[in-house]
């Protein structure tokens, strides 16, 4: 299962989003409590197609796509060399598929921001070179070794041409994401988990008097970076939202009038970290069932089948494909799907669409 790591500075919220998230109940302390071990749970992913067809279908089990959310400890500066937590931090933050990283924008006298003052494009800074010098440490220690050959293999000689390019753009304080790279040179430094090139939302940390922009501070700022970079930026009122969680939905629709908040920050959160991962969902129905599956965007029909089961890869045949969309419109019925021609006989190449109804035809 594919899991995204919550990182970001002490005090900055992290369990408090972690809790919004899953609703795990874990510790939220007013202090920085020096834990290494990462809190872990899987949460379902919101899909209103999948809610309807558990309507419709009714039945005896459902199964929605999941996704794994893992908040780690709080990184401070000096962990990308080792300081601190910092080696026992960044080996968690090399494990997660996609970061989701917590910016904090309240002011509380009471939890002292460890950095002194509220200054997000600062802390946003200081985890950005963290995770930098995280990178560049493994590429020097890499190199080191490959520079101490007599003589190099052809493939090691690309090894570390590439790896010289990666270190350039490091030094120009960029992550490796902004790096534009080949299928193969990917697949090259796929065993380097390096942490700057993995995707990630920018998450601001919000009370409930920063529902305005201009209430928050640096949000020009912030904004411009974030275009700039390609980064997705979220805002979530924590603190609120797990207040929230407690209520019945009465009393959270009355607690959040006047506030100008429309939606739950957690659905949306959850929704934008699974495009963060790049994954899609298809879907299989029936009496026994209605079950939302998880691929990586791009990948075929027989990837589909292997997702389901092996055997169904093993003996492919045919897909038999219709969109989710198609299919309310034909009554939730393949035949009158079949009838209207919106049912699509597929091959092993197809490649698989977000919401796509899929079902297999296979022989063993």
């Amino acid at each position: 299962m594919l899991h995204c790591g919550i990182v970001g500075l002490p005090l900055s919220g992290k369990s408090t989003v972690y809790n919004v998230i899953t609703r795990a109940g874990a510790e939220v302390k007013p202090y920085a409590g020096g834990k290494t071990d990462p809190n872990r749970a899987v949460v379902s992913v919101p899909d209103k197609r999948f809610d309807e067809l558990v309507r419709i279908h009714k039945p005896r089990k459902e199964t929605p796509a999941q996704v794994e959310f893992v908040d780690l400890a709080g990184l401070s500066r000096g962990a990308g060399r080792g300081e601190g937590l910092g080696n026992a931090f960044l080996s968690f933050v090399a494990d997660a598929d996609a970061l989701i990283q917590v910016i904090r924008c309240f002011a509380n006298p009471s939890v002292e921001h460890p950095e002194g003052s509220i200054d997000p494009l600062r802390d946003w800074d200081i985890v950005d070179d963290e995770l930098i010098f995280r990178d560049l440490a493994v590429i020097e220690n890499r190199l080191s070794k490959l520079r101490a050959k007599k003589k190099l293999t052809s493939d090691e000689d690309k090894e570390k041409n590439l790896l010289e390019k990666c270190y350039d753009c490091l030094m120009e304080e960029k992550p490796l994401s902004a790096i534009e790279l080949k299928p193969e040179e990917r697949r090259q430094l796929r065993g380097f988990a390096f942490v700057t090139s993995k995707p990630q939302i920018v998450l601001l940390n919000l009370d409930e008097s920063q529902n305005e922009e201009e209430k928050i501070p640096q949000w020009d700022g912030l904004k411009k970076r974030a275009d700039e970079r390609g980064v997705k930026l979220c805002k979530l009122y924590g603190s609120l939202e797990m207040d929230i969680m407690e209520l019945d939905p009465e009393e959270a629709v009355e607690f959040t009038e006047g506030l100008n908040i429309t939606e739950p920050g957690r659905e949306r959160l959850i929704e934008e970290a699974y495009r963060l991962l790049g994954l899609v969902s298809f879907f299989t129905c029936g009496p026994d069932e209605v079950r939302a599956w998880t691929l990586h965007k791009g990948e075929s029909a027989v990837d589909a089948a292997g997702t389901i089961h092996s055997d169904l890869a093993r003996g492919f045949i045919r897909a038999q494909v219709v969109a989710f969309d198609d299919y309310m419109r034909n009554n939730c019925s393949l035949d009158e799907c079949r009838k209207t021609g919106t049912l699509r006989l597929e091959g092993k190449e197809y490649v698989v669409e977000d919401g796509d109804m899929i079902e297999i035809r296979f022989n063993v």
